[in-house]
């Protein structure tokens, strides 16, 4: 594969489910996302990539502002819906569970019980990725 895989102790999106206390998929208690938003889990890569390569702290600790990737944790009632101004085709839609990139400079930052997420609105999500470490 061209892009450099990492090494993960666990799953990356069980990890951001459970840091972030979600025990059903798309239902976070006590958060309500509104209108068209989409709550995302940002992917923070881990030290070490399959190769064995070990990335420092410092490069670790811009995900912070870089990342690129973000796990779909939840949708606004209106996200993917289209309106007289953005019209959505099916294939444009993600879910919650699904890995998607984003544009570093979109979104607002939130942390919820120490997960950096972000939320953005539902044109903002730029596409749909197989899995998280394949953006960077």
């Amino acid at each position: 594969m061209p892009f450099m895989l990492m090494e993960h102790e666990n799953d990356p999106r069980q990890a951001i489910y459970k840091k972030i206390g979600m025990k059903k998929l798309g239902e976070l208690p006590g958060f309500k996302l509104l209108r068209n938003d989409v709550l995302l889990g940002v992917y923070e890569r881990p030290e070490k990539t399959k190769s064995g390569i070990v990335l420092p702290d410092v490069t670790r600790k811009e995900d912070e502002h870089q990342g690129k990737a973000a796990l779909v944790l939840a949708l606004g009632p209106t996200a993917f819906v289209s309106d007289d101004h953005v019209i959505f085709h099916a294939e444009q839609h993600v879910e919650p569970g699904d890995w998607v990139s984003i544009w570093v400079s979109d979104g607002r930052k939130v942390t919820i019980n120490g997960q950096l997420c972000r939320i953005i609105r539902d044109q903002d999500v730029v596409m749909k990725i197989p899995a998280p470490d394949v953006v960077f």
